[in-house]
């Protein structure tokens, strides 16, 4: 492995993300359709210029942590959360848990409000549970379901459940984004809150009334099978177990066991059927297994290289006032995302240099706090390669750039971050 200190390399050092970038336009030109780019081609090319741009160190070394970054723990640990998800996911359609929860959910909710619902039903469940993944596991393969029985699109249902879990993500007390954000700038967690809701709550209100005027074209009549609430249990299992706080690889394995009890108790499928079909499921994830640990291999390879302190170098050395102290960490922070396609780490990684320019400029700590975790928040939620888009694309079985047009909120909370900045709002924390 290489032994010397990583050095700030400039715009060297950030250039994969550039050659990404033209890679995605070069391919949408080629194909004709943005939806359709091979994510998995992207990745290998630009992490084959990463490598060959990396200075220091034998080709073998360089792949070596290039390794590193791919085997992350935090990285292997949603791989593994990937495998059980899809699993899950296949094993419940096969057993009819996703036909009954949507059938049930066409009965409880008006149809010009499943849109609207879905993203309600989001923000709760995450705020509930404090993590974006475990709602997009108990809702997306709901969404997907639905926009078969109504016609609605399947990106734009399954953008409502996706975006409504960045709400919790980015609000709720146990939230990991919420735990180190007011650690690394040393406010209390309820003057965070405090803060926080009162930049997002008015793109929440925003993306809801979006969503209740897309819903008013959807008023067809659609035939509701008999409700079955055995088949329903599993999610109904999943959401309870995932809001009491259970470890989201637990939620899944319990749900994976009740799809194979209910499913052979209800005579849906045999013991073989329930197997093949947890084995379609886990190789369903397998291309988006790779992309996940060739972005964590790549990205591992921009910091080594002195990326994000050459982003950290250039945004902080010509802040003058409170306005631009705070847009600096709002940028700082969302550039290191997307460099580690992880909100948690991006936070982590400049949380030191963040407090250190609120104190400077006179910030108040929780409003820096806020913005650290809503810019992390806003951009995780609409970066292609990162984990929860990747996933919900797997269950909803449709590509990641299919969804990002629709994210509505993530898009509106970044919006509000801006302007909450620029018009010194809330008045008392700015």
């Amino acid at each position: 492995m290489p032994s010397k200190r990583p050095r700030r390399n400039g715009l060297l050092a950030i250039s994969p993300l550039f050659v990404m970038a033209l890679a995605f336009i070069v391919f949408s030109l080629l194909l004709g359709d943005f939806s359709k780019i091979p994510l998995i081609i992207v990745f290998i090319l630009t992490s084959t210029y990463a490598l060959v741009t990396t200075r220091g160190g034998t080709m073998t070394e360089r792949i070596q942590l290039f390794s590193k970054g791919a085997g992350e723990p935090n990285l292997l640990l949603m791989v593994w959360i990937f495998v059980m998800a899809g699993a899950f996911a296949a094993s419940a359609k096969a057993m009819g848990a996703v036909d009954a929860t949507v059938d049930l959910t066409l009965y409880l909710l008006p149809h010009e409000m499943l849109l609207a619902g879905i993203f309600v039903a989001a923000c709760f469940i995450s705020m509930s549970i404090g993590t974006s993944v475990g709602t997009i596991v108990a809702l997306v393969p709901v969404a997907a379901g639905l926009a078969d029985k109504t016609g609605i699109a399947v990106p734009l249902l399954v953008a409502s459940a996706v975006g409504g879990a960045f709400f919790g993500d980015n609000l709720s007390f146990i939230s990991d984004t919420t735990i180190v954000a007011t650690r690394s700038q040393g406010c209390e967690m309820k003057d965070k809150f405090r803060v926080n809701v009162r930049i997002v709550l008015p793109a929440a209100v925003l993306t809801f009334l979006v969503y209740v005027v897309l819903g008013q074209g959807n008023t067809q009549p659609i035939e509701i099978a008999d409700i079955s609430l055995l088949k329903v249990m599993p999610y109904i299992v999943v959401m309870l177990t995932a809001i009491m706080g259970m470890d989201v690889m637990l939620v899944l394995f319990l749900g994976v066991v009740l799809t194979g009890v209910v499913g052979m108790a209800t005579g849906t499928y045999a013991l073989a059927d329930w197997l093949g079909a947890m084995t379609e499921g886990a190789a369903s994830m397998s291309e988006l297994i790779l992309i996940s640990m060739m972005a964590g291999g790549l990205l591992e390879l921009i910091r080594h290289n002195g990326g994000i302190t050459y982003f950290i170098h250039v945004l902080t050395r010509r802040v003058h006032s409170k306005v631009g102290a705070e847009l600096s960490i709002g940028l700082l922070v969302s550039l290191t995302n997307l460099c580690t396609a992880n909100n948690t780490v991006a936070i982590l990684s400049v949380g030191r240099i963040s407090r250190d320019i609120s104190e400077k400029y006179g910030v108040d700590k929780c409003k820096s706090a806020s913005i650290l975790d809503t810019f992390s928040c806003g951009v995780q939620g609409l970066i292609p390669y990162g984990a929860q888009i990747l996933m919900a694309s797997g269950i909803a079985a449709i590509s990641p750039l299919e969804i990002i047009p629709y994210l509505f909120y993530p898009m509106a909370m970044l919006a509000c971050a801006v302007l909450a900045i620029l018009l010194r709002y809330p008045r008392k924390y700015s």
